[in-house]
């Protein structure tokens, strides 16, 4: 739910009227009480989410000393699935140069001045330096594969990924691993090409 909501609040840039739309979406999630509510327990799942992560991958080296003669490959697990702490840090590393350049001082200023930071042209400032594209782009696509793994096992967690809906999460799962990266890799690109002001 948090990346749909901030997959379309951050697609108003695409309305082309100088952030005038996404400014005032960014004003509603940044002041309103529930959402701040929502965004400190999301730190805390997501914080969570990682340690879970990292007691697993640890869990899961620490069973098997000595590692197998011949990989099985494909035939027993994807690629992704096996490279979950890979992309989970990968996500991390994005997600702290994501707060550290958007969301931190943005959330200084209101604490400070009681006055937001303009987003649209901090977007607009940040994304036409290279690097910060490229970083964007590839913790898009981390979380995409990420998200193609996590989607049906969050299903299979609950009990609800049966053989009979099976095909149908999978495949819900997918486009919505390929899409919501997509607009926000889309972001960075478009300003960085001057493809949006």
């Amino acid at each position: 739910m948090f990346l749909l909501v901030h997959c379309y609040v951050n697609a108003q840039i695409f309305y082309g009227d100088g952030g005038t739309r996404f400014n005032e979406a960014a004003h509603f999630m940044g002041t309103n009480f529930v959402i701040r509510a929502i965004e400190f327990g999301l730190f805390g799942f997501l914080f969570l989410h990682i340690i879970q992560g990292l007691m697993l991958a640890s869990k899961n080296s620490a069973r098997r000393a000595t590692k197998y003669a011949v990989s099985a490959g494909n035939k027993t697990s994807k690629w992704y699935s096996r490279s979950m702490a890979l992309l989970g840090t990968l996500i991390l590393l994005f997600l702290i140069l994501h707060l550290s350049k958007f969301w931190a001082p943005n959330r200084w200023s209101q604490l400070t001045t009681g006055e937001e930071k303009p987003l649209y042209s901090m977007m607009h400032d940040e994304f036409q330096t290279l690097w910060v594209v490229i970083v964007y782009v590839l913790g898009c696509i981390s979380l995409g594969w990420h998200l193609v793994h996590g989607f049906y096992s969050a299903f299979q967690t609950l009990g609800l990924g049966t053989h009979k809906y099976k095909g149908m999460i999978n495949a819900i799962g997918i486009g919505f691993s390929i899409i919501v990266p997509a607009i926000f890799a889309a972001m960075p690109v478009c300003f960085y090409l001057n493809c949006i002001h």
